[in-house]
């Protein structure tokens, strides 16, 4: 079973002004194909490997031959973070933007103190990235939330940890109009965050 590139759920020029319709456009057809094309070749010898679910891969990557492993890290991570990031955007006005409401308004505001607590933390967070990585909000072993980073590509999901909510901070995501200015890319993601989406993943 070959891993494949899921349906964006918008148009490429959907979210502007906060991601420009091009760099969404590269970003996706470009970047997150490669993780998939790449992680197929890596798989194509392990044919038992390429029938697990992608999220066990990450999981079990001590299980992956050493031939492979950094490829199923790199590639797959980077598949499996994409297409969690996707669905995790939505255009302001069609449900983007909005602030944690529900269940995970409460939760989020027990465990950062308030939402504007969270969302300060979370951006300095991202803002610490050094190079390419990703700041996440993920749900631990104890059911509890957690901001975290990873480098490069790797996933939260290879530490045991279920990521909710994740924001890349590799500059390919946002260099075409931001250039080197990660803070006001940041800052413009804030006003698209599909917080409905994030909060099905939490309930789940």
């Amino acid at each position: 079973m070959k891993h494949i590139l899921p349906p964006l759920p918008y148009s490429y020029d959907a979210l502007e002004p906060h991601i420009d319709e091009r760099t969404m456009e590269i970003h996706y057809t470009k970047h997150h194909q490669a993780y998939v094309d790449k992680l197929n070749q890596a798989l194509e010898k392990y044919p038992d490997l390429g029938a697990w679910p992608l999220e066990e891969l990450l999981r079990s990557t001590e299980s992956v031959p050493e031939t492979i492993r950094s490829a199923v890290r790199n590639h797959g991570g980077g598949h499996f973070n994409h297409s969690l990031f996707w669905p995790s955007m939505a255009p302001s006005g069609k449900g983007g933007g909005r602030e944690a409401q529900g269940v995970l308004g409460g939760v989020i505001t027990k465990a950062f103190g308030s939402f504007a607590s969270f969302r300060e933390k979370f951006t300095s967070t991202a803002l610490g990235v050094f190079g390419s990585g990703w700041a996440w909000l993920v749900v631990n072993a104890a059911g509890t939330l957690e901001i975290i980073s990873t480098p490069n590509q790797d996933s939260p999901v290879s530490s045991g940890l279920k990521p909710i909510l994740g924001l890349d901070i590799w500059e390919h995501a946002y260099y075409l109009k931001y250039q080197n200015r990660r803070a006001e890319h940041i800052e413009a993601w804030w006003n698209i965050v599909n917080w409905e989406e994030v909060g099905k993943r939490y309930g789940a």
